[in-house]
Order: C-alpha cells, then sequence, then structure tokens
C-alpha cells in the first residue's frame, strides 16, 4: 500500500473533502511556490469542480487556501470574518463549468500574475477525494514510499498475510504505519479522529436552525434524538441515524468535520464507532483503536485499487466506501476475524454498487445528509450478517466488489457523478 492510514481520517472542514479540503490544500501548496513580486492570485476550477463549486464552497476554499489558511487550522467560526476581509482586487477565482482538464474531473489551475496581469507561475492540481491533492503529471506510482513489514496490495493478500503472520487486520495495519511515523505519532492521531469524531455528533445533536445555501434544509439531528424512546427495540438503530445526520449536518454548515473517507459520508464511520461504544457489551477504548485502524486499512483499499471520489465513480464511492470500511470496523471492534470483517466490508459495499453522486444545488445537503443514516443503518446490518452467519466463507470477495465498483464508476455517465446535472439535482425544483 502507497497510502498511509492517515490519509484515509483526516481533520477538515464541511462541506465536501474533494470540492473544499482538497482545493484549500491546492492553495496553500500554490503560496509556497508563487514568486516574490506576485500582486495578483487567481484561482480556475474546471469540471466538477466549477459545476458544483459554488454549492461546495470551493471559490471560498481557494481563497482561504490563498490566505495561508489550513483545512485543519483554520477557525470555523471565523470563516465568515475572513472572507469578509480578503481583497478581491488581488485574489479571486473563476469557474470554467465547460471545460474538464483531462486528469481528473476535480481539476484547478492556480496562477499568480505580478502588477501588469502578466503570468508568473501557474500549477495545475487534482482533487482526487478524500481532500488529497495531486499535481498535474504527477507519477504516484513512482512516489517514494516507505517499506512496510506486512506489504499487500489487495484484500485477498491482506487476508493471507494475516493467516500467515497470524495477525488481526487492525495490526497489520498498525505495523505497517510504524513505518511511515512512530508509534506516539499514531495514538496521537487515532485520539484526535476519535475525539473530534465526538465533538461533531455532540455539536451536531445540540444544534438546531436552517443549513446555509437556499434549499431551507432543517436540522433534524436535535430534535430526532430528544424524541428517542429508551425503551424502543429500535433505539440503538434511531440513535446511529441521529449520530449520522448529526455529522452531516455539521459538515453541510461548514462545521469541523473528519474526512471518513469523505466529507460527504463523514457521518457513518462516527455513527458506527459511537454505537459500538453505547450499545455493545463489553465496549472498551481498545475496541475504538481497532475499529479506526481497521476501517483505515479497508479505506486504503478502496482509495488504492478503485477510488474514494464522487466527481469520479459516484456516491457508491463515498457513501458505499464509508458503510463498508464501518461494517469492517465493526467487526474488528466486537473481536471477529479477518474473514468476517472482510465479509462485512464486501457486503456494505455490494449493496450501494451504482449509487450516483446528484446533490441538488450542487450542496451536501439533499440527498447526502440522508444517505449517511441510511448508510451507517446499513452498516450496522452487514457487520451483524457477517458476525452471525455460521459459515465465514461467501461467493463474492472484497476484491471482486471492489473492481464492480470501480468499473461501474467508469460506466457511469458523467452527469451522475457530482455535476449536478442529472438525477435529483435536476428533478427537483431548486425554490
Amino acid at each position: 500500500m502507497k497510502t498511509s492510514l492517515v490519509e484515509i481520517f483526516k481533520v477538515g472542514l464541511g462541506p465536501s473533502s474533494s470540492h473544499t479540503v482538497g482545493p484549500m490544500k491546492a492553495a496553500r501548496h500554490f503560496l509556497g511556490l508563487a514568486p516574490a513580486e506576485t500582486a495578483r492570485f487567481e484561482g480556475h476550477l474546471f469540471g466538477s469542480l466549477a459545476l458544483t463549486g459554488k454549492g461546495h464552497a470551493t471559490d471560498r476554499a481557494v481563497l482561504l487556501g490563498m490566505q495561508g489558511e489550513t483545512p485543519e487550522g483554520v477557525d470555523v467560526g471565523r470563516v465568515a470574518e475572513l472572507l469578509e476581509a480578503i481583497d478581491p482586487q488581488r485574489f479571486s477565482v473563476h469557474f470554467h463549468n465547460d471545460e474538464w482538464m483531462p486528469e481528473h474531473p476535480n481539476g484547478m489551475k492556480l496562477r499568480a500574475l505580478d502588477a501588469e496581469g502578466m503570468c508568473l507561475r501557474e500549477q495545475a492540481y487534482y482533487s482526487v477525494g478524500g481532500g488529497t491533492i495531486r499535481l498535474a503529471g504527477e507519477d504516484t506510482e513512482t512516489r517514494e514510499t516507505p517499506e512496510t513489514p506486512h506489504p499487500y496490495g489487495c484484500a485477498d493478500e491482506l487476508l493471507r498475510l494475516g493467516e500467515e503472520k497470524n495477525l488481526p487486520i487492525w495490526r497489520i495495519g498498525l505495523e505497517n504505519e510504524l513505518a511511515w511515523r512512530p508509534q506516539a505519532e499514531i495514538d496521537e492521531w487515532l485520539e484526535r479522529i476519535w475525539r473530534v469524531m465526538q465533538e461533531c455528533v455532540e455539536h451536531g445533536l445540540g444544534t438546531q436552525g436552517t443549513l446555509p445555501g437556499g434549499l431551507q434544509v432543517h436540522r433534524r439531528a436535535r430534535s430526532l434524538a430528544a424524541a428517542l424512546d429508551p425503551q424502543d427495540g429500535l433505539s440503538p438503530l434511531d440513535w446511529v441515524q441521529a449520530f449520522a445526520l448529526a455529522v452531516n449536518e455539521e459538515n453541510a454548515a461548514g462545521g469541523r468535520v473528519v474526512t471518513a473517507p469523505t466529507n460527504g459520508a463523514a457521518g457513518i464511520v462516527p455513527a458506527m464507532a459511537l454505537y459500538y461504544q453505547r450499545f455493545v457489551k463489553g465496549a472498551d477504548h481498545e475496541g475504538i483503536r481497532r475499529f479506526l485502524l481497521t476501517a483505515a486499512v479497508l479505506g486504503q483499499l478502496y482509495k488504492e485499487n478503485a477510488s474514494i471520489s464522487g466527481a469520479e465513480v459516484g456516491c457508491q464511492g463515498e457513501v458505499g466506501v464509508a458503510c463498508s470500511m464501518a461494517a469492517g470496523g465493526l467487526v474488528a471492534a466486537r473481536g471477529g476475524s479477518n474473514r468476517r470483517i472482510e465479509k462485512a466490508a464486501e457486503i456494505g459495499m455490494e449493496h450501494h454498487l451504482g449509487l450516483t453522486c446528484d446533490p441538488i444545488g450542487g450542496l451536501v445537503q439533499i440527498p447526502c445528509i440522508e444517505r449517511n443514516a441510511l448508510g451507517a443503518a446499513q452498516a450496522i446490518l452487514a457487520a451483524r450478517l457477517a458476525i452471525n452467519e455460521s459459515r465465514e466463507g461467501h461467493k463474492v470477495s472484497l476484491d471482486k466488489v471492489i473492481k464492480t465498483m470501480l468499473t461501474t464508476g467508469r460506466d457511469m455517465q458523467s452527469i451522475y457523478k457530482e455535476t449536478s446535472q442529472g438525477g435529483l439535482a435536476v428533478n427537483v425544483a431548486v425554490c
């Protein structure tokens, strides 16, 4: 694997990892390339970044990045104030709705100009999903990565490694990650990710009102949680959906979230982790660590062998992947075998195959928020199927479903891949 686990779970801000977090990182990176005599900065957005950029706050993200802000460090409570202070004569963002760059649907070009308007430096970037950026022409296959003790390239190889070395998936992931960074740094990352996830849910459950963007979508997580009856046998499932709604309402409002593996699907993994903590007998903090590490390893498999970009493969690459990660993670937290983890992950994705990305108004609200609630519920069911079935084996392997997801995404028309040109985005009037 050429992807660190840290790339799967990152702290950022809403509403989109590929359209907000990635472009902000690209703009911040470009600051270091711009000549000292730069008088003006321009951002040019193409493809999906242009088509849904307004609703995804891509222009605002680029402007913030040009001021030196980062997704991890920006004060989300001061974003409006920071944007208001920007000089529009020095910083601008332009949308090219009818133009696409060649390497990925999420393309952008950043330019540094002198006082006369002469271009001093231009750099093209791609936001490839989950907040990861790539420079145009960059060969990721030749990128130097550390030598890991347990190399694998697919789920079948991962399972064979576990059997040969008698290691659970989470331990394989942890020991490989030690080649990237020391144990203390990994521990700090895990604790921060888990803390931000909990804070996001708590803030979402305590906030009411209407989400920004013009769709007049009302927050529901708080009222849903307040109405839950602890005597209802389905109460844990209702709580899981409330947790997921809380996170994605925070995301839609531009709040602090964890990309898991994306912002559009950020509610599923935290909802499942909280389900484990609150409703699974014998749950402990070590189980949370097993959950997060296992989910991250599964996210690696999707990121390297397919995609986690809605603009590339549709929402199956976001909500579908998050459901798969959460299902496998829950099995690991409950002490399930590697085979059952792989089975849960496969089930979680299999029943999201073909899911389109068609946000109404280009906003990460409808159908995105509810999809997280349903994806979290499906992750529980997938995990339970894998745990409770007498046989560990199954007909469809995780590798086969990952390959199917990728080919399905390639066959999907671009209007259904985060362009707001098809599906619900054109069949539901925006008032």
